[in-house]
């Protein structure tokens, strides 16, 4: 598999075939060859299924029908610094994940996928016969409709060096290694800080903490506490657990043994060097083995199959989440979820009393739909996804499905 490098933050895609992999999912692009990078992606680690791929070749012989538009979809849209892939999706259609439309609506001038930057024009056709297309315009001050060969050129403006995201990146790159659900508690077993210098149980970054456990010779650590069980709402049985994320470690000298007065042998702790910290590291907390950081793109998608489950818990410890934040679900590998599914929350509906009826009979009102999910973190029985719209607060037991469940 291909190592994705990040060097100066500005990724590059080397061939076209590696762009083409881009496509691997529902939505966000307004054509295969608008897709991109994403500010973070590895294109070789995507993929086009065929039924995608084969639902974007009809749109590109037919086009989408007028009535599969948003009803406010502007005629152009000239892409800017901070728009993401999902922005602008939702721009054009009344489904944000449903790419392969919005693929298929360009594909003709687009057959080689190609990167949006900001700057470019995108401009909504709409034919005689009902059905839209989209195109690419020159965004340099072109006429209004004209197109442009997508190729390789020089951009002058520094804003536009890098391609527009997907989704927004910085919202969830701090937890793509940092939140974690371990199958079972790992961390009960795990190397553990047993002393910090001059006798302080407190550290910061640049200390030296002192480690009893396996270290085996690795070199780069993160650092946890208090792995909790996570229980899912309905069957109650655990799912896994999550630990608090600290901070991170660099083993500076390996354990052994020492010989002191007495004959007796004691054992001596590895040395850790504290490297970064994201919340209080005390004696008593684990580490765990630090894996290469995953930066490979995140291509939104809808589910292939129906799915349904449960919020298990909100991260950070919060009872109610809100839009940008975290939230970890009851399904996971096993149950056919994957990095990039798009699903939908929903509200449970009341039980009220009807009080036209002179019985006053119970009634429970139906569950609504008010939000979305990207997941971003798959493990076997559980997942973590952000929250990317939603209207009422979210909490613990509310349910998700497939975006198009009704």
């Amino acid at each position: 598999m291909q190592v994705c490098q990040r060097p100066n933050h500005t990724p590059r895609v080397k061939t076209t075939a590696a762009r083409a992999a881009l496509a691997g999912g529902r939505i966000g692009a307004l054509a295969l060859g608008l897709l991109g990078v994403a500010g973070l992606a590895c294109a070789a680690d995507l993929t086009v299924s065929p039924s995608q791929k084969q639902t974007a070749q009809k749109v590109a012989e037919q086009g989408v029908p007028l009535s599969e538009l948003a009803p406010d979809a502007p005629e152009s849209h000239t892409v800017v610094s901070g728009d993401t892939l999902w922005d602008i999706s939702k721009l054009f259609l009344k489904s944000p994940w449903r790419w392969p439309e919005l693929w298929g609506m360009n594909m003709a001038q687009i057959r080689n996928p190609h990167l949006i930057y900001p700057g470019q024009m995108l401009v909504l056709v709409r034919g005689a016969d009902g059905r839209a297309h989209l195109k690419v315009a020159d965004g340099g001050g072109g006429p209004p409709g004209s197109t442009v060969k997508l190729s390789p050129r020089t951009r002058s403006s520094e804003l536009d060096k890098s391609p527009i995201a997907s989704i927004p990146m910085h919202l969830i790159e701090p937890f793509l290694n940092e939140a974690v659900i371990f199958e079972a508690n790992e961390l009960t077993d795990a190397p553990r800080i047993v002393a910090g210098p001059d006798g302080r149980v407190v550290l910061g970054k640049g200390d030296t903490a002192y480690v009893r456990g396996p270290t085996n010779g690795r070199r780069d650590w993160r650092i946890f506490r208090n792995a909790k069980p996570q229980i899912d709402p309905s069957t109650k049985e655990i799912l896994g657990y999550e630990a608090a994320f600290l901070g991170t470690g660099e083993l500076t000298r390996e354990g052994g043994t020492q010989e002191v007065v007495g004959g007796s042998q004691l054992p001596v702790p590895a040395s850790v060097l504290v490297t970064g910290i994201r919340q209080e590291i005390g004696v008593g907390d684990r580490m765990a083995i630090l894996p290469a950081r995953d930066y490979s793109q995140f291509a939104p998608h809808s589910p292939n199959a129906p799915i349904s489950g449960q919020i298990v818990s909100i991260y950070g410890e919060g009872l109610v989440a809100g839009q940008n934040q975290i939230v970890a679900l009851n399904r996971g590998a096993r149950d056919g979820l994957e990095r990039g599914h798009v699903l939908a929350i929903w509200q449970l509906g009341r039980v009220q009393t009807d009080r036209t009826d002179p019985k006053r009979v119970a009634m429970k009102l139906p569950d609504e739909k008010h939000g979305l999910l990207f997941v971003f973190r798959t493990f076997e029985r559980m997942s973590y996804a952000l929250i990317l719209t939603v209207k009422e607060p979210v909490r613990a037991g509310d349910r998700f499905t497939e975006p198009d469940a009704r």
